[in-house]
């Protein structure tokens, strides 16, 4: 017994896999380069929709952060209000700076009025 019907025999998915190649009429997926077709073809589909919906997933949060413009803006409110103490603003500040040259370099603008 090969190596592949070992690891395939030892699920209950092999199990019905070796059945399968046992019971088949024509007897293709006899021959174990049936097999390994079949088995990548399996893989590269799972890969395939593994890879779509950490796409997916990965696109919704990255789509759902404000921009650092917007958070500064925030903040600044909730400074003035008294919400937030000088050093805390000056620390989210001085986190978001960086950020918000960014987004400001990837816009084409320079954040200088000239």
């Amino acid at each position: 017994m090969c190596i592949m019907n070992r690891v395939l025999w030892s699920s209950s998915l092999g199990r019905l896999w070796v059945m399968a190649a046992e019971d088949s009429p024509s007897g293709w997926l006899k021959a174990p380069a049936d097999r390994l077709v079949v088995c990548i073809a399996i893989l590269a589909v799972a890969a395939t929709v593994t890879i779509y919906v950490l796409r997916k997933l990965r696109g919704e949060v990255v789509q759902h952060e404000p921009p650092a413009s917007e958070l500064i803006s925030k903040f600044r409110e909730m400074h003035s209000k008294g919400d937030l103490s000088d050093e805390e603003f000056r620390t989210i500040k001085t986190t978001l700076a960086a950020r918000l040259q960014e987004e400001l370099k990837d816009s084409g603008e320079t954040g200088c009025d000239e």
